[in-house]
């Protein structure tokens, strides 16, 4: 059965491309002209979010250097290690909400540290799989469409973001029982 799997996971973006292509045949569409229309614009999208892109990243690289984000999981530790969610998490939980990629470099730390099957492993990949980075999100693609009024899109995220955290750390204490 396993194999079952494997194998349409391998045929299944050239079984989605091909679909795409014999759609446009069918419905008489320049397939190679919107394609490259596409990537025209992909790439002035791409153009008009480096400063932002680079911004967070610099941000970032510049907390986690500094040592800011283990003062603040330090910091917090007494109000999240009795409710069952360590503090060694908190900047992980930070850098997250603004960047993939930072996180994943703390992430790898965590694996090194602790493990991948610890419970703060297990935690560490539930939080990654179910957690937004939200204000990347928000800055880079609501600055490329354009969008002025974003309402309750921030307090949305971020409420969604704890359901994911809490999800986490109950999913991980359940799967260490």
């Amino acid at each position: 059965m396993l194999s079952v799997f494997s194998n349409l996971s391998n045929i299944i973006i050239p079984l989605i491309i091909f679909y795409i292509v014999a759609e446009g045949f069918l419905s008489k569409t320049n397939i190679y002209e919107n394609f490259i229309k596409g990537a025209k614009d992909g790439i002035l999208v791409v153009v008009r979010i480096m400063p932002t892109l680079i911004g967070l990243m610099t941000a970032v690289g510049i907390l986690r250097a500094s040592g800011f984000l283990d003062f603040i999981g330090r910091i917090t530790g007494g109000l999240t290690d009795p409710i069952g969610f360590p503090s060694t998490l908190i900047p992980l939980t930070v850098i997250k909400m603004f960047s993939s990629s930072a996180a994943t470099g703390l992430v790898l730390d965590i694996f090194r540290e602790y493990g991948t099957d610890s419970y703060i492993g297990l935690v560490t990949s539930i939080m990654m799989s179910c957690t937004e980075t939200v204000f990347y999100t928000m800055s880079v693609y609501f600055m490329a469409a354009k969008v002025t009024k974003t309402r309750f899109t921030l307090s949305g995220a971020l409420l969604s973001t704890l359901a994911g955290i809490v999800a986490s750390a109950v999913l991980a204490a359940w799967m260490c029982t």
